[in-house]
């Protein structure tokens, strides 16, 4: 078996003293750099008792160390669990109690967040060839059999729990091959790390693209249109992002008196996570003067499926045709589908193995011949481009990140004066928002400010509400069943107040 970290070997043996990182605050990463310290992580995790199998949740924002520990994990055979630093207490807890990791690694030294979840985890303080890290040891654990795993990405999923995704060691190496191959990227290149590694479309499309060609990641924490803007001054070539950053990058541009970019090295823009506009893409790419590139992908499907490789000014807002290995076809007969559209289904090497701890979850999505329900609705055009045409999940994106209703719902039912709720995507410029409606019991004494800082105490930033409506009832069939495609019409009045 053939593991991930295999492609960091290959970089480091033909290129040792080339960047492979370059972190926020400066330090340059060398590949051979990167090598020393996965395998001082790999010799840490082992004298804390990680085995092959056993899971590393690496609470993390963008930094070296976090790449570290992702490869050291690798080199000893345990399943890395890269997780946002920013989610609250709760969340991070519940994933805990569902991975039951040996072994916790906090990136204190770039994440505030991270710092407080040592604080309360009692993780005490390493550094090393790695950096500077904290380290829990909260569950004995017991290792996984399953051999081949590499990452156990977390998805809460339409129930509000969350669920692993189990992606092996052939489904990253395939991903990284194929991000690569698609960008045209190589050794000498510059990739801007700010997409979350904890999430697949960082992990696959930035960490492991980069790794396997050899070119630079330059990597922030967080998003700053600043410190973008110099990036791309500096050295960045290829900018894999989301609407909003492409939205924020405009706009601090245009308040230095530039209506486009001018003087940098960009050759290569996407954007990914959100439907494209066809005014809002002519503008991005009279903007950055080059073609902006859509894609299709999910966590399950280790990001990639479908690619654009338009050239600029193509009116195309499709999101491409599949990628080379990937097979996707439409299913016409599930709910909503007919005349040409359907649910996505999609097969070959970047499927996931499944859910961890969830056969039955699995079996839902991923049958015995290989295909994969994406849950989405979409068409192929007659020169076979996928057209996604919505989500039969309800899945929100926002901000690049997922968002599930059931999990945000969950969190406003809790409060003592909500009888029930619903929670909606709505599309925004280059984005969706979240909008939650709120059923208050007569004479509740509570308001949206309430209600916004009570979820705010529960939610990541990223799942927080745009607006909670409070309403005495909400529209609903005779079942009870709310009806959430009436609540924008229901609702227009207080939603433009």
């Amino acid at each position: 078996m053939e593991m991930i970290c295999g492609y960091l070997d290959n970089s480091i043996a033909r290129w040792p003293g080339a960047p492979a990182i370059r972190d926020a605050d400066g330090r340059i990463w060398t590949y051979r750099d990167l090598g020393d310290a996965a395998q001082v992580a790999a010799e840490v995790l082992q004298e804390k008792g990680t085995k092959a199998g056993d899971r590393v949740m690496i609470v993390a924002e963008n930094c070296a160390e976090a790449v570290a520990f992702l490869f050291g994990a690798a080199r000893i055979g345990a399943w890395a669990v890269p997780v946002n630093a920013r989610q609250t207490p709760a969340e991070i807890d519940r994933i805990i109690a569902h991975a039951e990791p040996r072994t916790l690694i906090l990136t204190v030294r770039v994440s505030g967040d991270a710092v407080a979840h040592a604080d309360r985890l009692q993780a005490k303080g390493t550094t090393g060839a790695f950096g500077e890290v904290a380290i829990a040891t909260p569950f004995p654990s017991t290792p996984d059999t399953e051999a081949d795993i590499a990452v156990l990405l977390y998805t809460t999923g339409t129930t509000g729990d969350p669920k692993g995704v189990m992606l092996t060691h052939a489904n990253l190496r395939f991903a990284g091959d194929a991000s690569a191959n698609l960008r045209g990227m190589a050794h000498g290149d510059t990739v801007y790390g700010v997409l979350p590694m904890t999430h697949v479309f960082g992990l696959a499309s930035m960490i492991m693209a980069a790794t396997y060609a050899g070119a630079t990641i330059r990597l922030e924490p967080r998003f700053s249109a600043e410190k973008l803007y110099q990036a791309l001054m500096d050295d960045v070539t290829i900018l894999p992002a989301v609407p909003q950053m492409h939205a924020l990058l405009m706009q601090y541009t245009r308040d230095k008196g530039l209506e486009r970019l001018q003087g940098s090295g960009l050759r290569y823009v996407s954007s990914g996570a959100a439907p494209l506009d066809p005014i809002w893409k002519k503008k991005a790419e009279g903007f950055y003067g080059i073609a902006l590139q859509n894609g299709y992908g999910m966590t399950e499907s280790t990001a990639g499926i479908c690619a654009t490789r338009n050239r600029i000014g193509d009116p195309d807002i499709s999101v491409g045709r599949p990628l080379d290995g990937v097979e996707v076809r439409i299913d016409e007969a599930a709910e909503g589908g007919g005349a040409g559209m359907g649910e996505v289904l999609t097969r070959g090497p970047h499927v996931m193995r499944g859910y961890y701890k969830a056969p039955d979850e699995t079996a839902k999505v991923l049958g015995a011949d290989g295909w994969l329900r994406t849950g989405d609705l979409g068409r192929i055009d007659a020169e076979g481009r996928l057209h996604i045409l919505g989500r039969s999940k309800e899945l929100i994106i926002h901000g690049g990140f997922n968002v599930y209703p059931p999990e945000v719902e969950a969190a406003l039912n809790d409060h003592p004066a909500v009888v029930q709720s619903a929670v909606i995507g709505r599309a925004v410029s280059g984005d969706e928002e979240v909008l939650a409606f709120a059923q208050v019991g007569a004479g509740a004494d509570v308001d949206e400010a309430e209600l916004m800082a009570y979820v705010a105490q529960r939610l990541a930033g990223y799942k927080r509400p745009a607006r909670i409506v409070l309403a005495p009832s909400l529209p609903a069939a005779p079942t009870g069943k709310i009806l959430k495609h009436r609540l924008l019409a229901h609702f227009k009045a207080e939603l433009e107040g």
